[in-house]
């Protein structure tokens, strides 16, 4: 069986408290026995290391999400680097900028994610980004501030902006979208782009594959995944299998 790693699932979700168990299994069955668990906001920090603690596998990130603006307040930043200093997540996650929903402040997303960016610096760890409608300021931004590393999931910007986060050595992650015929630029992109920056995701339980319309997503379905990227990029799903879960192992330093 194939190893496979989900770089960003939501397994803290209120959608899989009936059958978390399951869901699991199902990965492992799949092959899925690598998950990184990105925070939202300052309550799902002890949910998601509740989580972790207790299942071998699972990887906490612990972030605040430009979605979640009226969630955040100044004091989560402090208690941010408090829960990076004592818990030492993989990463700070899920962290950005969303200029598409309407109703979100974008100076004060700017703030939080800077500050962030900022505690990534201080404790040496790889953020987990969201830019959505934002892309290019997300990597000035990243440029700006210089020494960073991580990976922009659910990628859907153009070929250029792609070459741009190669550049600062950023990776991009890809999942469901990637699985619709109508996705056509980043189709192009995941064929032909250097296999070394690319990693795998699920998104669950958002972002469901094309063959799985309107249902919950979960990680299981990253197989599904890894078999479309392969056919695009013509090459043995073994391949991507071993490079993208080999990236996602390296950028997080999981042994």
């Amino acid at each position: 069986m194939l190893t496979l790693a989900d770089s960003h699932v939501h397994l803290d979700d209120v959608s899989f408290d009936s059958d978390r168990n399951a869901v699991l299994e199902r990965a492992r069955q799949a092959g899925v026995t690598l998950q990184v668990i990105p925070g939202v906001d300052a309550a799902s920090w002890p949910r998601i290391q509740a989580l972790c603690s207790a299942g071998s596998g699972l990887f906490p990130a612990y972030g605040m999400h430009p979605m979640f603006m009226d969630q955040h307040r100044p004091e989560h930043l402090a208690a941010l680097s408090h829960w990076l200093a004592t818990q030492r997540p993989v990463a700070v996650g899920e962290i950005g900028l969303d200029f598409h929903v309407e109703g979100l402040d974008a100076e004060d997303q700017r703030h939080y994610f800077l500050q962030q960016l900022k505690l990534a610096c201080e404790f040496d760890l790889p953020v987990i980004l969201h830019a959505r409608a934002a892309m290019d300021e997300v990597t000035a931004t990243l440029r700006r501030i210089g020494g960073l590393r991580g990976v922009v999931h659910s990628f859907a910007g153009s070929q250029q902006q792609a070459e741009q986060l190669w550049k600062l050595g950023f990776h991009i992650g890809i999942g469901g979208p990637v699985t619709y015929e109508r996705a056509q630029r980043l189709r192009r992109i995941v064929a032909h782009m250097p296999i070394e920056h690319l990693m795998l995701e699920s998104d669950a339980p958002d972002q469901p594959l094309s063959t799985h319309r309107g249902q919950r997503n979960e990680p299981a379905r990253v197989a599904e995944v890894l078999q479309c990227v392969a056919a695009l990029r013509g090459e043995a799903p073994e391949t991507v299998a071993a490079a993208t879960t080999a990236n996602v192992k390296r950028l997080f330093a999981i042994a």
